[in-house]
């Protein structure tokens, strides 16, 4: 008998944010956190494609011409930014009551994204590429990160940029991702992260290696209780991103 197929998805997690789904777009709702953990991401990726493609990040739409691909795009926080500033947006999750929700505001605000209801393995496998990724807290869900990251590496072209952010597995990060973020305070639903899931820097580092991309960017993500605000850090011992390329052939 054939060898079952890998996948990449934890059924889940898959589960537990399809369950969510309804919360993506209330900036007070159970994604409170990802609201305003947006501004900073939104900011860095704004910078690092205009400078990556010699574009003028001050432009209406500076990423005219971009293909873009949101790889667990939720119900589309990042997609549709990116839209509005030109790029040609796919937005892929493997819940489709995600892609219901995200398709759902992408037209109430007319805003043109092609969001699909499937995984990083299909799309790798169907020839899909993209001058872009973004890779944005997906890898502390998935169930095989090397799996994962070898087929959103496969989709990246020659030249081509990958976004990725997570959460560091550290103590620090037990204690305020989990803990404080999930006990305490109540920011995130209980079980929304699980402490042996989440990705140290090295671990990240040797699955982008085996991908053929090369690490050009690092940096640590860092909240402010007294300005309510999360701001760029050198700090990587909990959040943090990850700028990768694919060297031209």
């Amino acid at each position: 008998m054939p060898e079952p197929r890998r996948s990449t998805i934890d059924a889940g997690e898959v589960e537990r944010f399809s369950a969510l789904a309804a919360e993506w777009w209330n900036p007070n709702g159970k994604f409170r956190p990802l609201h305003k953990f947006n501004p900073v991401r939104l900011a860095y990726i704004r910078d690092q494609v205009a400078a990556r493609f010699g574009r003028d990040p001050r432009a209406a739409r500076p990423f005219e011409g971009l293909r873009f691909l949101d790889i667990g795009c939720g119900g589309g926080l990042l997609c549709e930014p990116m839209a509005r500033l030109g790029a040609e947006v796919v937005g892929a999750d493997a819940s489709a009551t995600n892609i219901e929700v995200a398709k759902l505001h992408a037209a109430e605000g007319n805003v043109s994204v092609d969001y699909r209801a499937t995984t990083a393995e299909d799309l790798a496998d169907a020839g899909e590429k993209f001058d872009v990724i973004l890779n944005m807290e997906v890898v502390e869900h998935v169930a095989d990160i090397d799996l994962f990251v070898a087929k959103c590496g496969q989709m990246v072209r020659p030249g081509g940029i990958m976004f990725v952010a997570t959460i560091n597995r550290t103590l620090k990060a037990l204690g305020l991702a989990i803990i404080g973020a999930e006990y305490v305070l109540r920011w995130l639903p209980r079980g929304t992260h699980q402490f042996g899931k989440l990705v140290r820097p090295e671990e990240l580092e040797k699955a982008l290696g085996g991908a053929g991309l090369t690490i050009i960017d690092r940096t640590g993500v860092t909240y402010n209780p007294l300005a309510d605000r999360w701001a760029r850090s050198k700090d990587m011992d909990v959040n943090y991103m990850v700028l990768v390329e694919k060297g031209s052939v």
